[in-house]
């Protein structure tokens, strides 16, 4: 069935919001049948990218960005990024002038209530050069303003440019149930266990065991925001249990992972 949303791919090709000199310029895409991963890529603007449906990975030089849905992930203007969508995903990338908005200097994900939601929506519907002292220019500074008061979220996966941290994470990306000892890491890294705990605390801001969780949590939004069934998850991540899974998701987020997506499509917030 064809869709009325342009794809990704399309909506971007000939899309330079570097060139719009609005202070918010909103766009909509959905990513109908396959994943996409744009490459790495920046803009003068910063951008915030909403999740309407699915699930968004953003990936930076120093770290991973997971937007479940009614989430969104701020990019701050000049940072290196690619944005990787579902199959099922629809979502509004919002993109923001130089010091329009008063928002965080670093990348981090907002959660997202639905007045900004709308708000984004609606922008994303109107003709872009719009009349900065006109109606779609007030909507936009009230979006702003509103913009900036969002909470943030800890759905931030810590990534160090060391290479033997780097191979670890591709490893555990690859295979997220492999369940090897920090000992037995060091021994594939060339390092002492000592050594390499060190390594990993002072690089991610985490013990070892915290950050393969938090790799899980990433990894178990992004799956799920796809559509995979909780048992799947749990299996592809490793646990001995369904049951031992949501319990490490509920202590990670608050809430076990049916809940956590139910609150999330009706909007209510954590």
């Amino acid at each position: 069935m064809s869709s009325s949303v342009p794809s990704l791919e399309d909506s971007l090709a000939d899309f330079d919001p570097d060139a719009l000199h609005r202070p918010a310029v909103a766009l909509r895409v959905d990513v109908r049948e396959n994943d996409i991963e744009l490459p790495m890529h920046r803009h003068r603007k910063g951008q915030l990218v909403l999740a309407l449906h699915g699930g968004v990975t953003c990936a930076v030089p120093d770290g991973l960005w997971m937007v479940p849905p009614q989430c969104a992930v701020w990019i701050p203007g000049g940072m290196l990024h690619s944005n990787r969508v579902t199959a099922n995903g629809r979502v509004c990338f919002l993109f923001v002038e130089t010091d329009a908005a008063s928002l965080p200097d670093q990348c981090c994900t907002l959660a997202i209530t639905p007045l900004v939601r709308e708000l984004i929506e609606h922008l994303a519907a109107l003709a872009h050069l719009y009349d900065v002292d006109g109606p779609t220019g007030r909507l936009a500074a009230v979006l702003l303003d509103q913009l900036a008061q969002m909470p943030m979220e800890n759905l931030h996966l810590p990534i160090s440019a060391h290479a033997r941290l780097r191979q670890i994470a591709d490893a555990l990306t690859n295979d997220p149930a492999d369940r090897s000892t920090l000992a037995e890491w060091g021994q594939r890294v060339a390092m002492s266990e000592r050594t390499l705990a060190r390594l990993v605390k002072n690089e991610t801001g985490m013990t070892f065991g915290r950050w393969r969780q938090q790799l899980h949590i990433v990894i178990a939004l992004q799956r799920l925001s796809a559509g995979a069934r909780v048992q799947q998850v749990a299996e592809d991540l490793g646990y001995e249990s369904v049951t031992a899974f949501i319990t490490m998701f509920k202590k990670a987020l608050g809430k076990p992972p049916a809940r956590y997506f139910a609150d999330r499509q009706n909007g209510h917030e954590q």
